[in-house]
């Protein structure tokens, strides 16, 4: 069999399989290399009867007959390098990370390799469990919790869902933002959603504002959505906005986090070291000399 850059493929086993890797290979034309490639960056799934579907990530792991065996994979997808992210405080039930821009907050079913949810897994010795809290876009940086236990990921999630958290973000729009203190209420998706624009800091050389916002609702992409809006998109957003490009990518951080201790019940907040924010999103009297 032929195979391209990119494959999606499937199948359900008619019979016993010893080592899986070996079975795929001869399957999909794929060599062995790129197929236990593919299976440690968790582009290959198991469903098995009356059990929920999982990654195959063991290359010697056997299958069963009526297993249903799907793979994913994309070279250019595999070949992509990314930042680690940095781990900013460790509670035990729960993380605190620095996201760069680049790192997905969870995996796909193309594969986790690029996911922040996958790198913190890997990072703790002994192996803990991770839950996703929140998300945070692919092309953003900045302060994501991950939690380690089922009662943690309740307790924070919750927080999240009823809009008891604190969230902060430093943007840099394109063009002259004077008027701090805007309130953006625009529905979006036919939902209510509220943007709170603080500081703002202009460029008049580069004809851009560095601001502060808030947000208390989180819809898709609502930041980028909102300031698009009203004629100020992000810097560097691939989807909203003209006028706005920039080659180092989204100017788009989450810098700041409020929420309680999913155990002690404590007011906790986070900050984001102003060391692994890129120089357009510090403000003036912050940026290094």
């Amino acid at each position: 069999m032929s195979v391209d850059h990119r494959l999606r493929w499937q199948e359900t086993l008619e019979k016993p399989v010893d080592r899986a890797a070996e079975y795929l290979a001869e399957r999909t034309g794929l060599s062995g290399g790129s197929i236990k490639r593919l299976m440690n960056a968790g582009g290959v799934w198991l469903e098995r009867a009356r059990q929920p579907g999982k990654r195959l990530r063991r290359a010697t792991a056997p299958l069963q007959k009526g297993d249903r065996v799907r793979l994913y994979y994309d070279e250019n997808l595999l070949a992509v390098k990314t930042a680690e992210p940095v781990l900013l405080d460790d509670q035990g039930s729960f993380s605190v990370w620095f996201k760069p821009a680049g790192v997905l907050s969870q995996g796909n079913e193309w594969g986790d390799q690029h996911a922040l949810l996958r790198k913190a897994e890997l990072f703790f010795t002994p192996r803990r469990d991770v839950y996703l809290v929140h998300r945070l876009d692919r092309e953003a940086m900045g302060l994501m919790v991950i939690a380690h236990t089922r009662q943690a990921a309740g307790h924070l999630s919750q927080q999240w869902q009823l809009r008891e958290t604190v969230k902060s973000y430093r943007v840099r729009v394109a063009g002259q933002l004077e008027s701090a203190g805007q309130v953006l209420d625009a529905p979006l998706d036919g939902k209510s959603a509220l943007t709170r624009v603080g500081r703002a800091v202009g460029d008049l050389l580069a004809n851009t504002t560095l601001l502060e916002v808030e947000i208390e609702t989180g819809r898709k992409h609502q930041i980028r959505r909102h300031l698009e809006a009203i004629g100020h998109p992000v810097m560097g957003d691939p989807q909203y906005g003209a006028g706005n490009r920039d080659p180092d990518g989204l100017a788009l951080a989450a810098v700041a986090l409020g929420f309680r201790h999913p155990q002690s019940g404590k007011t906790l907040g986070y900050s984001c070291p102003e060391t692994l924010l890129p120089l357009k999103l510090c403000w003036p009297e912050e940026a290094p000399a």
